[in-house]
């Protein structure tokens, strides 16, 4: 068990009705940037390379909360910290990964491929997916249960919160590419602007959590986020022929999209303290292990052909 789990446990992120409100708007428009950011091409490459996109929606979608359920058992954290690890892993894949797979030397459109399946299909599964890995932990199931979350109504208000903004987008982006493609323009830095206003104020309200459990956090967060990065590397090394295909999934399981899944928290999984900590932190540490190891990978590319060009 680790150090400080009685204390962390008992940490809970308060928040005013008004802005728990503002946080489900929030979260709405993100959806409806995401769909909007969505292209016909994208549906192209899905129908022209089906095997590829099935191999690394499912190393996201499934591998990753399995190998993130294993890890949790092997280290038996809180029940709160348990409960961040497995949303993260839930969570569908960040828009980052696609402009680091291009910084890696990646398959770019394979990366905005998955983005794209994660994005829908987690959006309406999500729930139900927080829900089922959930419930393969004894602590995070008790945990939901002590916190009076209700999972009927759990499911249709995420569901509701995250369907509508995504349907209303795709219809937008199908309909009137062009508007899709105008609004995102303008949306997307308020997305951004939105969750990074979010992350940052939520680290620095809570300071003396993040100073008094950073301890524990950290090595959890840093070791769980590796890991994936491992998970999509490995499956990619093994499955896919193209070594751009395997950057791109490398990063497409490595890099969530947990600022949906902090807004979750917030909303809907009562400010659990450790909770929010888990995801709030990853939503950072990915972006910083996520350029360094996109930038390994352009740096071990320079070297390879600097050799190459000796030898020649």
């Amino acid at each position: 068990m680790l150090e400080n789990a009685d204390a962390i446990q008992d940490a809970v992120i308060k928040m005013d009705p008004s802005v728990q409100k503002l946080l489900s708007v929030s979260l709405a428009f993100t959806m409806l940037t995401v769909a909007l950011g969505l292209k016909p091409e994208d549906f192209r490459f899905i129908k022209e390379h089906p095997q590829s996109v099935v191999i690394g929606s499912l190393a996201q979608l499934l591998a990753l909360p399995v190998v993130t359920l294993g890890l949790i058992y092997l280290i038996t954290p809180e029940a709160g910290i348990a409960l961040g690890m497995l949303i993260a892993a839930a969570c569908p894949g960040g828009t980052i990964s696609n402009l680091l797979t291009r910084i890696a030397g990646g398959d770019a459109a394979y990366s905005v491929s998955l983005t794209m399946v994660s994005s829908i299909f987690s959006t309406a599964a999500l729930p139900f997916a927080i829900l089922f890995w959930t419930g393969l932990y004894g602590p995070t199931s008790t945990l939901l249960d002590t916190i009076n979350i209700d999972r009927v109504e759990f499911i249709i208000g995420t569901s509701i919160t995250l369907l509508i903004p995504l349907a209303l987008g795709l219809t937008i982006s199908h309909h009137k590419p062009a508007l899709a493609a105008k609004m995102n323009r303008y949306f997307l830095p308020v997305a951004i602007g939105i969750l990074v206003f979010l992350i940052v104020s939520g680290l620095v309200n809570n300071s003396d959590l993040i100073l008094k459990y950073g301890s524990t956090i950290y090595p959890i967060v840093i070791g769980h986020n590796a890991l994936a990065f491992l998970v999509g590397f490995s499956i990619g090394k093994f499955t896919l022929k193209s070594v751009r295909k395997v950057r791109a999934l490398t990063f497409e399981v490595g890099i969530q999209n947990t600022g949906l899944g902090l807004l979750i928290v917030l909303t809907q999984m009562g400010g659990v303290g450790s909770t929010a900590l888990i995801v709030g932190t990853w939503s950072i540490w990915h972006l910083f292990a996520g350029f360094l190891l996109a930038s390994s990978f352009r740096l071990s590319d320079r070297i390879n052909a600097a050799k190459h060009q000796a030898a020649e």
